[in-house]
Formats: structure tokens, C-alpha cells, sequence
């Protein structure tokens, strides 16, 4: 399937809604590269597996307008972090190194920043005596990304964290997320194959973290999927596996010690699944999610104690999305199928100007691979690739050909 076809099944496939407003009109400016790999994805053996190629990117702006740009080259064992300038110069004369453990896989990080600092969480792929490999990792640089402090393992168990279980015989890694809260606080979550719901915090800039807390989920419900948002309190939502009737859950946390009992989002007939959060100004709570090879939308305006009907933004075929907020304006990103059980080749936009009451979608020029490779992650999908400030758009998009080529790249836009 060329390029060219996969974006006019999109077009058609990103309509919300037969009123919707007309197509979110974004300047893109050229995409950058930022690494390239082979293309070889081998059987499983754990850490001794024969995997050639770059993956998994998470983005972030920081203040001046520049990306910070996190992937995963898994010939190298290896998270790298790059900054971009407003006008597309990196800054570092070659990648950061993160994780530095050339002998275990790193998989899937999450990327934040505040001034000089730099902070990312990953999966690192240690087996610890479990029946699944699988620790949460974190690491900071204090020197705007140049250099990286050495890793602090945030989950030491062995029940193999970062794992989102579905089933037995099914799941996604990357079950985790990273948030700063507006006094500099950093927050983590992460699931374990095992089902376990884990939250810890940091007052001190990532220098140490509290002792986890265990929000919810158990081997009959396996919590998979968390996603954070933090405002005058913390909410926590997550998925959970086990059940084809799954609905979103969501708690809230006024001192990061302890959770109330957690409430459905909304009550739906298919399995919700990947939602993200974000915040606005007003203090409203926006969710993306995904059902049903749909993206769902919802709100709340009380905090997260009740919320709208939810509401489809993009259909057939989509999934996985990504959301932030900027002013009243709600973005959400998504991944594009040419067909149900098909890989995905290709990135959606959905906005709204005003925040949440009506969307218009778009496919992303320059979001399939024009030699073929379908969109990552290929270790699980559940990504962060968005992050927005002041009307420009940063995204990280990622492909792999099997027997080809592997690319990780940087799309950056202005909304009009």
C-alpha cells in the first residue's frame, strides 16, 4: 500500500462527526531525523535477542521553545536524548546517552523538563526472578540534557514491571508515566504484569523518591495503561486486562500518600484502553482513550468526580492516542490503520479550540513511512509522542520494516 493511499483511507477514517469544523490547519515544518537503525526484530531470547533497530521516542518543549527528544536504539541497549532548537539545530554535539546498560534492553521512556534539568523513566528489561523481565528506571541531567546521572531503579521487584496486561498471553510494555507538577514535583506510575497499580514522587528533583504506593490492581484485574495529571491534585487513571468489557478508572490523590477510591470514567459496552490526561487552566480534566478502533473523548469538570458522555474524535482505524492541552485548546494524536489487525502507517490530529466541545482531525503529513515500515512502538505503543506550547506542536514518530530499515523522526508544527 503506497503512502499516498493510506493518507486518503485516513481523511476519510478522521471525520469526527458530519458537522465537524474544518481540518485543523497546523504549518509543518520539515521533518528531522533524528536516528536510523536496521531492521531486524529477532525471535525473543530475553536480553540476548538479536534486535537492530531504533524505536519508542517521547518528546517534550521546554520553555524557549526547544524538543527534547527521547528513543530507544535497541542495537545499542540504549535510551538517547537529543535537543532541538526552535528552528531545528540540535544542540548537543552527538546524543546523550540514558540508561547506559549495553547488556539490558531499554524500552519505551518518558521525557519532562524544568530549566537545566532533563528527567526520564523507562522500562528496563531486568529479570529479577519473575516470570516477566521488567524494572522502572530514572535518571536526570542537570546540565540541560547533556549528561545523565546514573539510574535509580524505582520499582526493585520481580514481578515484571512496565508490563500492561490483557491477558495471559497478551500485553503491552511501556505501562508507565512520568508528569512534574507546577511546584516541581515529579510523579511516576507504572503497572506490573502481575497487575499491580505502583505510584511514587519526588520533592527533591529526582534525587530520591518515596516508597511506592500501591494504588489498585490484582492478578484477577490487572491494571495496565496508567496515565497522570497534576493540578491542585493528583489523578491517576489506568485500563485493566482480564475483562473485554473493561472500563477506565480514575483516582485522586490531594497529598500523593494515599488514593481515594477510585470511579469509572464512563461506562461503556467494548474494552477502553491507553487514556491519557491533561489539564487546562480552568482546572477542567480532559481524556482520550481508545475503543473499539476508535478514539473517545471525555471531560470533567469537577474534578474528576463526574464526566461528560464520552464522545468519538476519529474513527475507523485508530488507536493509541496522546493528549495535551494549551490554554483551551485540547490536541490529541493518534495512530492510523489501514485496517483493522493491521500495524498501524500513519499519525492522526484531532483539535479542539474550544476546549473539548468540538473536534476536527487530520492526518499528519510526513507520519507514514514512505519505504514501508509501520509506525512503533513495536515493544507495545503505549507512548507519549505529543507535547505543545505556545501553539507549536512537537511529535515523535517512529517506523520499522522487517528486513529493512528502521527510523525514529521529529515532526514540528505551528497551529494557525
Amino acid at each position: 500500500m503506497t503512502a499516498r493511499f493510506l493518507l486518503v483511507i485516513a481523511l476519510a477514517a478522521c471525520t469526527p462527526t458530519d458537522a465537524a469544523p474544518a481540518a485543523p490547519r497546523v504549518d509543518w515544518q520539515p521533518a528531522i531525523e533524528l536516528a536510523t537503525g536496521g531492521g531486524q526484530k529477532g525471535p525473543w531470547q530475553q536480553n540476548n535477542s538479536k534486535f537492530d533497530y531504533v524505536d519508542d521516542p517521547s518528546v517534550a518543549l521546554g520553555a524557549d521553545g526547544a524538543a527534547y527528544v527521547a528513543w530507544v536504539d535497541h542495537r545499542a541497549k540504549d535510551i538517547f536524548l537529543q535537543i532541538y532548537d526552535a528552528g531545528g539545530t540540535p544542540r548537543l554535539t552527538r546524543p546523550a546517552r540514558v540508561s547506559r546498560s549495553p547488556a539490558v534492553f531499554s524500552w519505551l521512556p518518558r521525557v519532562t523538563v524544568d530549566r537545566d534539568s532533563v528527567f526520564v523513566l523507562w522500562q528496563e528489561i531486568v529479570f529479577s526472578g519473575g516470570s516477566h523481565g521488567g524494572e522502572i528506571f530514572f535518571a536526570r541531567s542537570t546540565d540541560g540534557g547533556a549528561t545523565f546521572g546514573d539510574a535509580i531503579n524505582l520499582s526493585s521487584s520481580r514481578n515484571g514491571d512496565g508490563k500492561g496486561r490483557i491477558d495471559k498471553d497478551t500485553w503491552n510494555n511501556g505501562s508507565l508515566d512520568l508528569a512534574r507538577g507546577p511546584d516541581g514535583t515529579l510523579y511516576a506510575a507504572w503497572t506490573e504484569y502481575d497487575g499491580a497499580l505502583w505510584f511514587t514522587r519526588s520533592r527533591d528533583q529526582g534525587k530520591t523518591f518515596a516508597k511506592p504506593v500501591l494504588v489498585a490492581g490484582d492478578a484477577t484485574h490487572p491494571a495496565r495503561a496508567p496515565a497522570l495529571a497534576i493540578g491542585d491534585r493528583i489523578y491517576l487513571a489506568w485500563s485493566h486486562g482480564e475483562d473485554a468489557s473493561a472500563d477506565l478508572q480514575i483516582a485522586t490523590s490531594t497529598d500523593g500518600e494515599r488514593f481515594g477510591r477510585a470511579t469509572r470514567v464512563a461506562q461503556t459496552a467494548g474494552f477502553s484502553d491507553a487514556p491519557k490526561l491533561a489539564l487546562d487552566p480552568a482546572g477542567t480534566l480532559h481524556v482520550a482513550f481508545a475503543e473499539a478502533d476508535q478514539i473517545h473523548y471525555t471531560r470533567s469538570r469537577d474534578r474528576g468526580t463526574s464526566f461528560e458522555p464520552p464522545r468519538v474524535i476519529a474513527k475507523p482505524v485508530a488507536s493509541f492516542p496522546s493528549l495535551a492541552v494549551a490554554g483551551s485548546t485540547v490536541h490529541v494524536v493518534f495512530e492510523l490503520h489501514a485496517k483493522a489487525g493491521e500495524l498501524p502507517r500513519g499519525l492522526g490530529l484531532a483539535i479542539s479550540r474550544d476546549g473539548g466541545q468540538t473536534f476536527a482531525a487530520a492526518v499528519i503529513p510526513g507520519s507514514s513511512d514512505p519505504r514501508g515500515g509501520f509506525n512503533g512502538s513495536h515493544q507495545g505503543h503505549l507512548m507519549q509522542r505529543l507535547a505543545v506550547r505556545d501553539g507549536t506542536l512537537a511529535i515523535g514518530n517512529s517506523s520499522l520494516k522487517h528486513g529493512s530499515h528502521s527510523r525514529v523522526w521529529l515532526l514540528r508544527g505551528k497551529l494557525r
